[in-house]
């Protein structure tokens, strides 16, 4: 029992550091380095606002890409403010309600001519 105490003590006393290292370049390496200083989402969150942005300026066709970066946005706000499921539910309809009116405005619908 001892021993296996022992055991469980020098594991959970070894950092993870190394584990994904290996896969990582020089760069990334000292990257990892100084990204595990970083407390909070607040610059992924402004990330991943900014690259909707601009995908939203230079790609407003691309409405799967864009759902997938909104939903991704919504998950990190509702992790960084611990939203409960139903309130990160109702901020994801209340944005989407937003991007299909701008959707309606940006690519109205070409009306169909009937044949």
């Amino acid at each position: 029992m001892a021993e296996r105490a022992k055991a469980e003590d020098i594991v959970s006393s070894q950092p993870l550091e190394g584990f994904y290292e290996k896969a990582l370049s020089k760069a990334e390496r000292v990257r990892l380095r100084h990204a595990r200083q970083i407390q909070g989402l607040e610059e992924e969150i402004a990330l991943l606002r900014v690259r909707l942005q601009t995908l939203a300026r230079d790609h407003p066709e691309n409405l799967e890409l864009l759902l997938k970066g909104i939903t991704t946005l919504i998950r990190a706000v509702s992790a960084k403010y611990r939203l409960s499921k139903q309130a990160e539910e109702d901020l994801f309809h209340s944005v989407m309600g937003v991007i299909k009116g701008i959707g309606e405005v940006l690519l109205p619908e070409v009306p169909h001519k009937s044949e």
